[in-house]
C-alpha cells in the first residue's frame, strides 16, 4: 500500500500545474474547460471542510513532512496574465496500448468577473505508433457573454475497425491505417442562466486510408459501404447547451442538455450532402440526498438524419468527444448510421477523507443495421471501478475502471475525471 501512495504522489506531481483534464480519442489528457461540442462552467466546488478532507497531495506532505496540516482553500487568483505549465504524462486505452504524453496549457481571465480562459496543447504517442496532436483554446469573453471555443487536432490513428451493425464479431475487427485533421470551432453566446446557443463551422479530412490485413475471402463492410483513400465533410454546427452542474469534472448535482446539428452540405465542398444530430443528455441526483455518493444517468443519441456519412465519421463505439461510450468494449467496436446509448452509475466514497471513492456501472449501446436501417441488437456493458482523488479542491480523481461486454470483451479504462 505504501507503493501505491508513493507512486499516486508521483502522479500527482506530474500533473499538479494542470487543473482540469479530459480524454482526446481514448488518451487521458488535460482538457481545456470546453470542447467545440460542448461547454464546461467554470469550477465551483461545493461548501467543504477541506480540513477534514485528503487528496494526494496531502498525503505527500503527510509522508515527507511529518506533522503538516491538510491543506485548505487559500481562495482563487484571477489574473489577466497568461500562466504557461507544461508537464509530461501517460495514458491507456484499448485501442492505444501504453502512450507517451508531453501536454502544455497556458490560462488567463479576460477580468475578475469571467471565466477562466485556455490554451491547450500536447503531443501524444503511443506503443501503436500513433500520433495525437490537439491545439485547443476556450476563450471567455467580459461578462461570460460570449464563448469562443476552438478544437483543432492532427491524428495520425491506425486503430482496429469490426464492420457496420451489431451483428459482428471480435474475429471481425481488422486495422484500417489513416491521418486526419479535425478543424472545429464554435462561437457560443448566453441566453440565459446556464444557458447558452451558437453556431460553429467543422471541416474533418481523412487520407491515406488504407486497409490492413483484412478478412480474407470476403469484401469488409467498408467496401460494400464505398472504400476511398480519403474522406472529407464539412459543415456549420448549430448547438444548444443548459447545464446547471457546478463542477463538470466531478458533478454532485444537476442535469446537462447539448443538442448538435450539423448539415453537411455540397456548397462546402461535400461530395453528397448528409446531416448529423447529437443529443447529449445526463442527470446526477445526490444518494442518499445528505451524502456526496451519486447516481449519475447519461443519454447519448448520435443519429445520421439523412444521407451518407463517410464511414469514419459514422456513429461509433468511443466516438463520442471524450471516448468515453461503452466502457467493456475497445473504441470503435460497433459502428452504424445511427447510435443509442444510455448508461447508468453509482459513485460512491469508501473513506471519509474522500481519498479513495468506488463506482459500478452498467451500459447499454445499439446501432442501425445497413440493411433495415433498425435498431436489432443491444450490447451490454458493466463493470466497477475505484477513484484517487488527486484534487481535492475541484473533486478530480483519477478513474481506473474495468469493464466487460459480451462475447469476451473486456478491458481496463482509465480517465481524469469522472467518465462523465
Amino acid at each position: 500500500m505504501r507503493i501505491f501512495i508513493y507512486l499516486a504522489a508521483i502522479l500527482l506531481w506530474l500533473f499538479s500545474s494542470i487543473t482540469v483534464y479530459g480524454q482526446l480519442d481514448g488518451i487521458p489528457i488535460p482538457q481545456p474547460e470546453a470542447s467545440v461540442d460542448t461547454v464546461v462552467k467554470k469550477i465551483s466546488p461545493d461548501t467543504t471542510d477541506y480540513r477534514a478532507q485528503m487528496d494526494v497531495v496531502d498525503v505527500f506532505h503527510k509522508l515527507f513532512h511529518n506533522g503538516v496540516a491538510n491543506r485548505v482553500d487559500t481562495g482563487e487568483v484571477k489574473s489577466k496574465k497568461l500562466r504557461i505549465a507544461a508537464v509530461p504524462a501517460a495514458g491507456y486505452t484499448l485501442q492505444t496500448d501504453f502512450a507517451a504524453i508531453l501536454s502544455a496549457n497556458g490560462a488567463f481571465y479576460v477580468n475578475k468577473e469571467a471565466n477562466q480562459s485556455t490554451i491547450l496543447t500536447s503531443f501524444t504517442y503511443t506503443a501503436r505508433n500513433q500520433i495525437i496532436l490537439p491545439v485547443q483554446t476556450n476563450i471567455w469573453t467580459v461578462g461570460n457573454k460570449y464563448n469562443i471555443v476552438v478544437d483543432w487536432r492532427y491524428l495520425y490513428f491506425p486503430s482496429y475497425t469490426y464492420g457496420l451493425g451489431g451483428y459482428t464479431k471480435s474475429t471481425d475487427g481488422y486495422i484500417i491505417d489513416y491521418s486526419t485533421i479535425h478543424l472545429h470551432q464554435a462561437l457560443l453566446r448566453q441566453l440565459a442562466e446556464d444557458m447558452y446557443a451558437g453556431i460553429g463551422y467543422n471541416m474533418d479530412y481523412y487520407w491515406n486510408i488504407k486497409e490492413v490485413n483484412p478478412p480474407g475471402n470476403k469484401v469488409t463492410d467498408f467496401e460494400n459501404y464505398g472504400f476511398s483513400n480519403t474522406e472529407f465533410a464539412s459543415g456549420f454546427t448549430f448547438n444548444f447547451l443548459y447545464d446547471t452542474r457546478k463542477n463538470s469534472l466531478n458533478p454532485q448535482k444537476g442535469n446537462f442538455v447539448n443538442v448538435i446539428y450539423r448539415p453537411n452540405l455540397t456548397i462546402f465542398g461535400n461530395t453528397a450532402s448528409w446531416r448529423s444530430l447529437v443529443v447529449d443528455l445526463r442527470k446526477y441526483i445526490p444518494f442518499p440526498a445528505s451524502s456526496h455518493n451519486v447516481l449519475a444517468f447519461w443519454s447519448y443519441e448520435w443519429l445520421t438524419i439523412d444521407g451518407k456519412a463517410p464511414y469514419l465519421m459514422l456513429p461509433n463505439t468511443g466516438g463520442d468527444p471524450y471516448s468515453n461510450t461503452g466502457r467493456g468494449y475497445i473504441q470503435g467496436r460497433f459502428r452504424g448510421n445511427n447510435m443509442a446509448y444510455i448508461e447508468g452509475e453509482y459513485r460512491f466514497g469508501i473513506t471519509n477523507n474522500g481519498l479513495l471513492g468506488g463506482v459500478v456501472f452498467a451500459n447499454a449501446q445499439s446501432f442501425t443495421e445497413t440493411t433495415s436501417n433498425q435498431f436489432e441488437t443491444i450490447a451490454p456493458g458493466w463493470g466497477a471501478g475505484l477513484r484517487l482523488r488527486l484534487n481535492k479542491f475541484s473533486r478530480c480523481s483519477v478513474a481506473l475502471d474495468y469493464g466487460f461486454g459480451i462475447n469476451g470483451s473486456s478491458g481496463l479504462f482509465v480517465n481524469l475525471g469522472e467518465v462523465f
